[in-house]
Order: C-alpha cells, then sequence, then structure tokens
C-alpha cells in the first residue's frame, strides 16, 4: 500500500511540475508581448522631451529624505503567501523589513489557498511582472518566499476532515486528509514551485532559492482576530470539532498537532523532490509551543501573536542570510 501510494504521489507531483512550468512559459509568453508594449512606450519617450520630462518622478523632498532609513539594505526578497505574511500590525514580512533590514516586495494576500496561488489566472504573470520592476531597478531577490495551506485546510471545510464522533469511526477522515494534503495541496505546492521556478529561470536564466513552511501546531480553543466576535474572522477550528461532537480542548489539540505534523510532512517532502534542489522547507513548530502559555505565542486558533511573529521571523531570516 505505502508503494503504491508512493507511485501515485509520484505521478501527481510529476504531472503538477509539468503543469506548473507550462503555466510559467505562458506568462513568460504574455510578458514578453507586454514588454514590447512598454518598450514602444519607451522610446515615445525618448522622441518626445517634454513627455518624458512630465513623466519623471518627482525627486524626493531634503526634509523627507531621513524619515524612511538610508537605501542600506540586507537584500531583496518576493512573497508569496497568505495572512502569515499579510496580517494587520503584524506577520513575517513586516518584521523581515522592520527588524531585519530586508526590502520585501509582496503579491501576499490574506485568505488566499494555495490553489488560488498555483491555478488563479495571472498569478504567474504578475509574478514575473514584480521580477522585471525589480530588474530594471537593479535589484536581483536573494530568496522567494512562499507560505500557503492553513486557507484550504480551516474555516467551512475543516469539518469535513472529520468524522461524527457518534461514528465509531477515528476522530480524522483518513481518505479525505489524504485527498486534500497529499494529493491536492501536493499537486498545488508542486505547480507554484514548479511555475515561480520556470518564470525566473526564463527571466535571469538561473533559479532563485525558494523557502517554504508547514506552519506549528495549534489551539483549536475557539479564538477569532480580536475574539472573532460579529464579522470579525475567526474563529476557524473549534466550530467544525463541535459540530461533529468533540468538545474536549486537549483531545482537539491533539487531533490539530497530527494534522499539522501531516501538512508538514508533505510541505517537507515537496521541497526535498530531486527538481527543487534550489527549494528548502522551514519547521516553525519548535518557535510556537502549543503547551500552558500557548498565548504568549497564540494570537488566536490560526495566528501568531508578536511575540509568535518575531520567533518565527527570526527563522526565515537566519535561513536566509545562510543562502
Amino acid at each position: 500500500m505505502a508503494k503504491a501510494n508512493k507511485s501515485a504521489n509520484d505521478s501527481i507531483v510529476n504531472a503538477a511540475i509539468r503543469g506548473g512550468r507550462s503555466s510559467g512559459k505562458e506568462a513568460l509568453v504574455t510578458r514578453a508581448r507586454q514588454s514590447r508594449r512598454r518598450a514602444r512606450a519607451e522610446a515615445q519617450l525618448v522622441k518626445a522631451p517634454s513627455r518624458r520630462r512630465a513623466a519623471m518622478a518627482p525627486s524626493v523632498p531634503r526634509r523627507a529624505r531621513g524619515l524612511f532609513g538610508t537605501a542600506r539594505t540586507a537584500g531583496v526578497l518576493i512573497a508569496e503567501g497568505d495572512s502569515w505574511f499579510d496580517y494587520p500590525l503584524h506577520d513575517i514580512l513586516k518584521d523581515l523589513e522592520d527588524d531585519h533590514a530586508y526590502d520585501v516586495h509582496s503579491v501576499a494576500h490574506r485568505g488566499d489557498r494555495v490553489e488560488d496561488m498555483a491555478y488563479g489566472q495571472g498569478q504567474f504573470e504578475d509574478f514575473a511582472r514584480l521580477l522585471e520592476k525589480l530588474l530594471r531597478d537593479g535589484k536581483v531577490p536573494r530568496a522567494i518566499l512562499l507560505s500557503g495551506g492553513g486557507n484550504d485546510i480551516a474555516g467551512e471545510e475543516f469539518e469535513l476532515l472529520l468524522n461524527h464522533a457518534a461514528s465509531g469511526l477515528p476522530v480524522v477522515n483518513d481518505d479525505i486528509v489524504r485527498g486534500v494534503i497529499d494529493v491536492r495541496l501536493r499537486a498545488a505546492y508542486a505547480r507554484i514551485i514548479s511555475g515561480i521556478t520556470t518564470v525566473a529561470e526564463g527571466i535571469i536564466h538561473k533559479k532563485i532559492p525558494i523557502l517554504t513552511h508547514g506552519y506549528a501546531r495549534p489551539v483549536p480553543d475557539g479564538r477569532g482576530f480580536l475574539g472573532g466576535f460579529g464579522p470579525l474572522p475567526g474563529p476557524w477550528l473549534r466550530p467544525g470539532f463541535l459540530k461533529k461532537g468533540y468538545s474536549d480542548l486537549q483531545a482537539n489539540k491533539t487531533v490539530m498537532a497530527s494534522l499539522i505534523d501531516r501538512f508538514n510532512a508533505m510541505v517537507s517532502d515537496i521541497s526535498a523532490h530531486p527538481q527543487f534542489a534550489h527549494v528548502q522547507y522551514l519547521d516553525l513548530r519548535p518557535k510556537l509551543p502549543n503547551g500552558p502559555d500557548y498565548k504568549t505565542y497564540w494570537g488566536n486558533e490560526l495566528h501568531p501573536t508578536k511575540a509568535g511573529f518575531t520567533a518565527v521571523t527570526d527563522v526565515f531570516a537566519a535561513r536566509i542570510a545562510a543562502l
């Protein structure tokens, strides 16, 4: 059975890699056509001095120059992902900029799923456009950061992963979990990594290092964003447990740990694929404990506190510095 599953997974991943390459090449073709349009516009600037002057960016006022730091930077990063990269007040990207002096250019959006990133219309084209803008400024990204998967599992879909408490079956429906994590998300990760790699190679003729991660073990205590009351987002986990008849917090925490460990195993495995030698997986679980003091690190069921974000950002910063 294990051999059959591995063979099936290999087939799924290889197909996803081919799909990602195809989409990446399509994005490059589209960007080449759009670049020709830009070249014509730039040629018009050369021919029309008055228009060229009008198009020039205004200089930064002297009084404002010292307000934003110097031009020194630890490097340029590109990020694609979800709310761990796009969260109010504190997130990994903000901390990389403020505490580690990186310049981060992001196409991340809270609520995005990995499938949105992998199959969404124009995703690879947007990445190519961003990379071209950086290159025009003489900037080559040190790394691409990728965060995703939480929104594919949590929320309204979460209860589908669980058998009902009265069924006599195991808490977790292994068939559905395997289909979601080991098949669907594995394929999406393979496709997006392959796609952005193809785009990067097509533009700068080399691979850019990619960093992935697999979240940490949350506590399904029913806390959403700022409490999750009314229209505020969350909670994302406890409602599913309660709907399926599970109310023991400690037991539910164990279930979540198992699911997150399985998700981490998938991300780690796909990141170690022979065709992805430029991809590195980060294990953030040790930085966000789920023990008695978990509220120090977890602001709600899915997102870290300021201290939690700082802890996981340090892991990213250390790995980027070692590239």
